[in-house]
């Protein structure tokens, strides 16, 4: 008996854990921690060969995941619909520009303090708003994106106005952090922190708990889980995300106005989310790299369909509006065919790749 236990543990032992807190580990075998730590070398190291345009572009793809990573502890994990992501991050970018320019904080302090004034406010809507649930949810959520809408272009002492307010390029000590490959990094910082963060919270009692509530909250109630509270904790977590995302922004563009956070980035946000699969940490990755990269491959089409024309400004004119034509197609055509979005369709790869080449066996 010994002797079977022994193959047994050595032909299966990536799988057996031999403590809970070892079942429980992020990383629990040596080629996930090996996979990982080379892929994080590579996200370190491989920018500084890259141009300009190339940072800005990762730049802007880091703070898409870090802000739908929100959305999904909001809407993937806890199953509430939320319209209102943007207004947390203009809440977030503009808290950030305002302390930096009128209290002279540091921008990381700044960054931290709109992620903690976004998570008030969120706390704020949503106790009123959690009252009801469904699609009454998202239009209370989309009340309050059309009052932050209205603010945000009225309140012109704090906000600016339609023309919104310059913030200044970071610094760090006497250090002016003023390229795109510099705030690559920062963002970088946030979403591996962010990724960090969501990953422990769903290991974790307060986790699981979102988590029942989204499959019955009336049989996660009668087990004795508070559900509002829990669901105003998630809210308050998502509002988070959303204003560190929304003040990285805001320093990435050196600006910030209304344009940046209106009804159609909480669309573009959930719809990431979606695409990439809710109640999927990984989705929240997948998602914004298809819906940030798919635009631009359609800008590469229609460069090139113009440059095989003799006037390709007006293959330029004729053709970009089918680009969100396309886009949503795209969208729309992934969704019947692949409801669990990108991270179902990577399960999958993943699980084949576990026992390939002798898949039957």
């Amino acid at each position: 008996m010994a002797t079977l236990v022994d193959r047994y543990s050595y032909v299966y032992s990536p799988f057996i854990h031999e403590s809970y807190l070892a079942d429980e580990a992020i990383f629990r075998t040596t080629y996930t921690k090996t996979w990982f730590s080379l892929f994080m070398i590579v996200l370190v190291a491989l920018p500084p060969f890259l141009g300009n345009f190339h940072h800005y572009f990762l730049s802007q793809l880091g703070i898409a995941i870090l802000a739908t990573m929100g959305i999904n502890i909001l809407t993937g994990y806890t199953g509430l619909i939320s319209l209102g992501h943007a207004a947390f991050m203009g809440v977030g970018a503009y808290t950030c520009g305002n302390f930096i320019n009128h209290l002279g904080f540091p921008f990381w302090l700044a960054i931290i303090c709109a992620g903690l004034l976004a998570a008030f406010c969120g706390l704020i809507i949503g106790v009123p708003a959690l009252r009801v649930k469904g699609i009454y949810l998202a239009v209370a959520t989309l009340a309050f994106q059309f009052i932050c809408d209205y603010t945000f272009v009225k309140w012109k002492a704090m906000t600016g106005g339609s023309a919104g307010i310059n913030i200044p390029s970071p610094r760090f000590g006497g250090w002016l952090l003023n390229s795109n490959l510099e705030m690559y990094y920062i963002v970088l910082f946030w979403v591996v922190l962010g990724f960090w963060c969501a990953k422990n919270l769903f290991r974790s009692k307060y986790g699981r708990a979102l988590m029942a509530i989204r499959d019955n909250d009336i049989s996660a109630e009668i087990a004795g889980i508070p559900v509002f509270k829990y669901k105003i904790l998630a809210f308050v977590i998502s509002s988070f995300y959303a204003g560190v995302a929304g003040a990285l922004w805001g320093i990435l563009m050196r600006s910030s106005t209304p344009l940046f956070y209106g009804l159609d980035v909480s669309v573009s946000y959930l719809a990431m989310g979606i695409i990439g699969g809710l109640g999927s940490i990984i989705g929240s990755v997948l998602g914004p790299i298809f819906l940030v990269f798919i635009p631009e491959f359609l800008n590469w089409v229609v460069d090139i369909a113009a440059s095989m024309s003799s006037q390709p400004a007006d293959i330029k004119i004729l053709v970009s509006p089918l680009k969100l034509m396309a886009l949503g197609g795209l969208i729309i055509l992934f969704i019947h065919v692949e409801p669990t979005g990108l991270a179902g369709v990577w399960r999958r790869i993943r699980d084949y790749l576990r026992i390939w080449p002798l898949p039957y066996v």
